[in-house]
């Protein structure tokens, strides 16, 4: 079981997709840029990929193999309504908290972070029926929540140095963090 747990940690620092494909990077630097947005936007990703992958399950269960065209679709619908659901319930249960909250929630929906967790994980139980389960779908959700809030503390801890002075004025900003994220990348995608 213990190792089990070490495999998992494992993989989930090294099949990050956040900073093996590159999803969410533009949410990730607005995340990183202070921790009050961390915070914000790291648990709306977390809630939008967990939830998707949820939905991703019923929908891939559900949905003929002649019709699977239909899964974009599809995905950005249950997405479109639990975003629409999560708006409504803190509008109505925390009027103040919404006027807060909700920034990160737009940005956290339709997040290309979430939309590709739901069709990396779609893809993976195809080509392994063993990851068909909803159990899985969840799990692998969650990973990548957490993936994202572990590449967003990573960037966070370099944000400041990347945006100083002593980064030429050319690379400062986004092209330093891009750079360093690939080099980051690079070092996690060996890990596997």
């Amino acid at each position: 079981m213990q190792m089990y747990l070490v495999n998992d940690i494992i993989a989930f620092l090294a099949a990050n997709m956040i900073l093996s494909q590159a999803l969410g990077t533009s949410s990730l630097f607005i995340a990183a840029h202070s921790r009050k947005n961390l915070v914000g936007t790291a648990f709306c990703i977390l809630l939008f990929t967990t939830f998707g992958t949820a939905c991703a399950y019923i929908i891939d269960s559900a949905l003929p193999a002649s019709a699977a065209e239909f899964r974009l679709l599809l995905y950005t619908a249950a997405v479109s309504v639990f975003y629409i659901v999560l708006l409504t319930l803190l509008y109505s249960a925390m009027p103040q908290a919404h006027e807060k909250f909700r920034r990160y929630i737009h940005l956290s929906a339709f997040n290309c972070a979430v939309m590709g967790t739901l069709f990396t994980m779609s893809e993976k139980a195809d080509g392994d029926s063993s990851l068909r389960s909803f159990g899985e779908y969840v799990r692998f959700g969650a990973e990548a929540g957490l993936g994202f809030i572990a590449a967003a503390l990573i960037l966070t801890a370099a944000y400041r140095k990347l945006n100083s002075n002593r980064v030429p004025k050319s690379f400062r900003g986004g092209p330093a963090m891009l750079i360093y994220l690939g080099i980051i990348s690079m070092a996690v995608w060996s890990l596997k």
